[in-house]
């Protein structure tokens, strides 16, 4: 099964890496974008089956553009990333609708096909 992915970093050497990582694991990345705005628009445009967002955004923090997207019908999984370590309890992450907080330095050691595989039962 395929699982499509969007990243979304406003570095585009972090995107390039976990592109590269993310493929590693089999997934496919179906769009790259540097801020909220463009993320909006890469999950409206491309449909995917998960998101890798970066908390700190140029135009927008990740957070916000998570609950954005857990709003409208059928968002995708989404996995928060950062350079900061999570503040956030799971509890407030999931009422965001982001199914984990991965820091960007576990990125390489992290399930990322596990993480956003669908959950059992979906």
């Amino acid at each position: 099964m395929c699982i499509n992915i969007v990243v979304v970093d406003d570095d585009p050497g972090f995107r390039r890496v976990a592109a590269m990582l993310l493929a590693a694991r089999g997934l496919r990345v179906v769009a790259e974008s540097e801020d909220g705005a463009s993320a909006l628009a890469a999950v409206r445009t491309h449909r995917p089956d998960g998101l890798l967002l970066d908390l700190h955004l140029p135009d927008q923090d990740g957070l916000t553009v998570a609950r954005r997207l857990a709003e409208e019908d059928d968002p995708p999984r989404i996995v928060l990333t950062s350079t900061d370590k999570s503040f956030w309890s799971p509890e407030e992450l999931e009422r965001a609708g982001i199914r984990s907080f991965v820091a960007k330095d576990r990125l390489f050691d992290a399930d990322l096909r596990g993480l956003f595989a669908p959950a059992a039962g979906s």
